[in-house]
């Protein structure tokens, strides 16, 4: 079972790596993933990028070639130690030359013969001719030792050591002067946000970022650039594994031009053009990308060309965030709070892509909008429909017996106002209908024994009126009636509550 167990683990750790760990508990073996790697950067925070070149081969005299460059781009542990072995040697080397030519003309032995002239005064040993090169190359000269006019080889080993010594001091110091105004330094005063946001402005989604300077001098010319450093495969099968593709942050406005006074936020607006077209606050979390963000301008006191660099991976682009406002009005100047230079706070931000919203936006409506005719009919329809209504509500209101005896009358209002409804193609309410109407007289039907009024005539003119219910109800002209009146065989309290209601 041991052994089993020992397989297995060896088998899970040869499918999932030797992160995964088992660990034994009382109630059996469990596995626990590992937290999320940090995942690694093509270009680090600080600007450096993390490439490393290798298996050269005979492409290294390459770097001999350009000897200066090689020393510049050296650390400055190793420019030190150069510096200071170059020196050593040469002085050596050549202090030893000097005792070469003593040894050999007999110097050393006659050094304190006043009646003998030695090539060169005073040297009588090593240590002497190590001081008087150093004399000599340091230009002190102290008078004691000097050379003579008897000795030719002394005359040509000190021109050479005077344009040795010129050469090599060019050399070194002016590589330790190119190394310590070198404008890499000058970009650790340039800082860049810790985070990217993305959220709206202008009501356009939009990723940014902040950069300021901590300087009081300035970037002259100072310009930003950002690349996409994603991997991607071609329609032909071809595996890019950092492909990098340039975000647009103001190239045709003129807004990648900064003018770095104080800190700026850069925009850069996503769009159909944009590689985050699709990019929604879900798909975020499972995105693997990284943004470089590279700054370049020129400095003001040195007028060296200057660049600054650092980059944004998926997990440093915050969804739904803005950066908090680090400008203040103070008497007579504006103060900058970079202890909120990082700082973001949460703002309500769509969590769908610009695409998505695109595509809802392009759906055409579920409710089609009607024509204008239709709406006009529709709405003759619904005011007469609605008149209607309110004439059954009246009627409805009434006795029972006014309401038989009303009921031929509200027929005919209802009836007229449906053909109204059907006919007319004229935005207006029931009041407005163009119509003239005419009662005949009434005739008691010995059937049901109730009134029925007949409509004699309907007449439909084009031209408009602006009369009420009430005002076509006054207007119509009723025929005098022949026979006796139904009315005057009811009650006296019956025809009193219609004669009311009439009027």
């Amino acid at each position: 079972m041991k052994v089993d167990g020992r397989e297995g683990m060896s088998a899970l750790r040869r499918k999932f790596g030797e992160d995964y760990q088992v660990v034994n508990t009382s109630r059996g073996t469990t596995y626990t993933a590992p937290a999320k790697k940090k995942r690694q950067r093509f270009v680090e925070k600080n600007g450096r990028c993390n490439v490393q070149h290798g298996n050269l081969g005979g492409e290294t005299s390459r770097y001999l070639s350009d000897l200066f460059t090689t020393l510049v781009d050296l650390k400055w542990r190793w420019n030190l130690l150069i510096f200071i072995l170059t020196y050593t040697i040469a002085w050596l080397v050549m202090a030893s030359m000097w005792w070469i030519i003593a040894y050999i003309r007999g110097d050393l032995n006659q050094g304190h013969d006043a009646t003998y002239t030695p090539c060169v005064a005073n040297v009588y040993n090593f240590p002497s001719a190590f001081l008087f090169f150093i004399e000599t190359e340091a230009t002190i000269g102290y008078g004691y030792r000097y050379i003579t006019e008897k000795c030719p080889e002394g005359i040509i080993l000190f021109l050479f050591q005077s344009l040795l010594g010129s050469i090599v001091d060019a050399f070194l110091i002016g590589c330790m002067f190119i190394k310590m105004s070198q404008p890499k330094k000058r970009a650790e005063t340039l800082m860049f946000s810790q985070d990217a946001v993305i959220s709206q402005r202008d009501g356009k989604l939009c990723l940014m970022f902040r950069v300021g300077n901590l300087r009081n001098s300035h970037m002259v010319s100072a310009q930003i650039r950002c690349k996409l450093i994603k991997s991607r495969q071609t329609p032909e099968g071809e595996f890019l594994p950092l492909d990098q593709c340039e975000l647009d942050v103001g190239f045709g406005t003129g807004a990648d031009q900064l003018f770095l006074v104080s800190p700026l936020t850069i925009c850069h607006e996503i769009n159909p053009k944009s590689p985050f077209f699709d990019l929604s606050q879900r798909s975020l979390m499972s995105e693997q990308f990284e943004i470089v963000v590279i700054l370049e301008g020129i400095v003001e006191t040195t007028g060296m060309t200057c660049q600054a660099r650092t980059s944004y991976t998926e997990d440093e682009v915050l969804w739904g965030h803005r950066f908090l406002p680090v400008m203040s009005l103070e008497e007579g100047f504006f103060r900058v709070d970079y202890s909120q230079f990082h700082a973001t706070f949460e703002v309500p931000t769509p969590p769908y892509s610009v695409k998505e919203y695109e595509e809802k936006m392009s759906l055409p409506s579920p409710v089609p909008t009607p024509p204008l005719g239709d709406i006009r009919g529709r709405r003759e329809r619904v005011f007469s429909v609605d008149c209607i209504d309110t004439i059954e509500e009246r009627a409805g209101r009434l006795p029972s017996k006014l309401q038989r005896m009303s009921s031929g009358k509200d027929e005919l209002q209802r009836r007229v106002l449906r053909m109204s409804s059907h006919n007319s193609e004229k935005a207006c309410s029931t009041g407005d209908l163009p119509l003239k109407l005419q009662r005949i007289s009434s005739v008691p039907n010995h059937g049901e024994g109730e009134e029925r009024l007949q409509l004699k005539a309907l007449k439909v003119s084009a031209e408009p009126m602006t009369q009420s219910t009430g005002d076509l109800q006054q207007k119509i002209p009723i025929a005098p009636s022949p026979g006796p009146r139904p009315e005057n065989n009811l009650p006296a309290k019956l025809r009193k509550m219609n004669s009311d209601r009439l009027t």
